[in-house]
């Protein structure tokens, strides 16, 4: 209290205010999903100061009612709310109530840092007694209004307007406008994409408030609240902001630092975003006591097209973008590399091998089960998972094969290709494992993930477009068909059930690596591939968290929504088979002579593989 008192003394000499800065900002790089409903902007962040006479009268009202209801009574600060406030935090025995004007706010905006000193408070009272002096209570508010961040990426009430309900501020409704006053107090806690109900509740007491001021009567106040809330189509996520991290290096090589406001359109749908961010921090908390703390999800179309990134369950807290920069052990999830490999030297889903124990130097794997299943098929022991049998795959047709198999398809970090390679060892990203995973979903072309389709001016002038390279097939038959096949399996009746969506023609393969330090849930249908991480940053191990737990429940809750929008499509079969070269009468004349039958009997019953 002391130090307010001080400050307001100060304020009676204070110096001289430093000038405003412009109310200029530069150029704006909005974002937008494939449907044209914005992600994200950056760059400009503020727009100019808000005419609030063109606003309803409700709309500052909202504001001043919640965050200053003596805003038109004060002098910059208020010794009377400082009061109040003190009162209610020693009642409640913590920091309930603020109590920064909103001429404070502004100062603090405008002028200093955000450091919780008393120096910078008292620094704040006497810029907000300053302010008063030089400028009227309209614009005082409207150079608020133009410049308080309202979460998901917008600053100002404008953008938060067209942000959340697609539309100007000038238009708003008296709930909308209470939910944007009531999400300044926490833009993550009240976002009302991210946390309805947070929203709801917040704009209630802001109604409340306003009833308390006079603005608006009980009548109305139970009249706003009873219409729904009607959010733009394809609201913005902040779990966008993953994806537009990972864009906005990509677009200044493109188009370079704009000197003019640019739209960049991208891939990406927003309503499999929301889905995928949903789901991601639903799945994560359900099994938050087993240790998950992460999780990370990449889903592309068949032509690489990024529909979904999700890099953590929360930007704000963690910017991190798990899906694109952290490389992880994938665990039994890479093991369709090997048994491609496999499947290309001639083996076949229906050849039969023995799991049983292996040693190769001085390392014995071990299945999960820690059993052996003696003779099985190689279809049967990717729908297990065994772990015996891809260790001496891998070491039959070379591992180093196996490892120039996974660059082939899109794996762009290191290989290692020491023994236990083969159970998924090396460092890999959701994304390269999207894009691997991606031929077995389009016919066997390699996939190349992009975001960025084009780059326009807002006055239309195109700056960059991007232009359809040739496919390139990098998987042939009969090897695709029957891992696709072999993959089928594991979502039928092998580790990876808990996926399974009836009705839909569905692939893929579960991960789990050594002490559950990361489990993954990579799987595709025609033209659509899904790859999920989840683990600890720190690697922490997770209590028996594995690849068809809860990664196969986010994979599929997430599909339950993409499969919806989606037209349903049927694993392609992929190119046909390479036909034999042609007979001439100089190959039949040089082609060695038959084997004899008992040869045939011999490679039959050659010891399994």
């Amino acid at each position: 209290m002391i130090s307010f008192a001080l400050a307001a003394a100060l304020s009676l000499t204070a110096p001289e205010l430093p000038p405003l800065p412009p109310i200029k900002r530069e150029a704006q790089v909005v974002y937008v999903d494939r449907a044209g409903a914005v992600l994200g902007v950056r760059g400009g962040r503020y727009g100019p100061p808000v005419d609030t006479a063109k606003l309803p009268a409700y709309v500052p009202a909202a504001f001043v009612a919640i965050e200053d209801r003596r805003f038109y009574e004060h002098g910059g600060f208020d010794p009377m709310g400082i009061a109040r406030a003190i009162v209610v935090n020693a009642e409640q025995g913590r920091a309930a109530q603020g109590a920064s004007t909103i001429t404070q706010q502004l100062a603090r905006n405008l002028f200093l840092t955000s450091d919780q000193t008393m120096e910078r408070k008292a620094k704040e009272v006497m810029y907000a007694v300053q302010l008063e002096r030089t400028y009227s209570k309209k614009q005082i508010l409207g150079l608020y209004l133009s410049r308080v961040y309202f979460g998901s990426g917008a600053y100002g009430i404008e953008q938060a307007s067209r942000r959340y309900f697609g539309k100007s501020a000038a238009r708003l409704s008296l709930r909308e406008a209470a939910t944007l006053a009531g999400v300044l107090k926490s833009p993550t806690n009240y976002n009302p994409i991210e946390a309805p109900q947070n929203a709801a509740a917040r704009a209630d007491l802001v109604l409340a408030a306003m009833v308390e001021t006079g603005a608006i009567t009980p009548a109305q106040r139970k009249q706003a609240m009873a219409q729904p809330l009607k959010l733009a189509g394809g609201a913005y996520s902040s779990s966008a902001n993953y994806f537009i991290d990972w864009l906005d290096g990509q677009r200044r090589q493109l188009v370079g630092a704009p000197k003019q406001d640019i739209i960049v359109e991208t891939t990406l749908d927003m309503e499999l975003e929301v889905a995928a961010a949903g789901t991601a921090r639903a799945v994560v908390e359900r099994y938050k006591a087993q240790n998950v703390s992460q999780a990370a999800l990449v889903a592309l179309d068949g032509q690489g097209r990024v529909r979904a990134m999700v890099g953590g369950i929360d930007y704000v807290a963690a910017p991190y973008n798990r899906a694109v920069t952290a490389r992880r052990q994938a665990g039994s999830a890479w093991k369709p590399f090997v048994y491609l490999t496999a499947l290309e030297a001639g083996r076949t889903p229906d050849m039969t091998v023995v799991d049983e124990p292996i040693t190769i130097g001085a390392w014995s794997p071990q299945n999960y089960s820690d059993t052996y299943a003696g003779t099985l098929t190689l279809e049967q022991a990717v729908a297990q998972s065994t772990n015996t049998v891809a260790v001496r795959l891998a070491d039959e047709v070379g591992r180093g094969n196996v490892a120039a198999t996974a660059r082939r398809l899109g794996i762009v970090s290191a290989v290692n290709t020491d023994p236990a390679m083969a159970l998924g060892t090396s460092l890999v990203s959701p994304l390269e494992m999207a894009q691997a995973y991606g031929a077995f979903a389009n016919g066997g072309d390699r996939v190349q993930a992009y975001g960025i389709e084009r780059i326009r001016s807002v006055g239309g002038q195109v700056l960059y477009q991007r232009k359809a390279g040739a496919a390139v097939n990098v998987i042939g038959n009969p090897a695709l068909s029957d891992l696709n096949r072999m993959l089928r399996g594991v979502v039928a009746a092998g580790t990876g059930t808990r996926a399974k969506i009836p009705g839909y023609d569905l692939a893929g393969k579960t991960g789990t690596t050594s002490d559950y330090k990361d489990a993954w849930f990579a799987g595709y249908t025609g033209g659509f591939v899904t790859v999920v991480w989840m683990g600890d940053d720190n690697g922490a191990p997770m209590r028996r968290i594995t690849g068809g737990g809860a990664p196969a429940e986010l994979w599929r809750g997430f599909m339950a929504t993409a499969l919806k929008r989606n037209p349903p499509q049927a694993i392609p079969f992929g190119p046909p088979p390479a036909a034999p070269p042609p007979q001439t009468i100089e190959t039949l004349l040089e082609a060695p002579e038959a084997a004899p039958a008992t040869a045939t009997a011999e490679v039959i019953d050659a010891p399994p593989i």
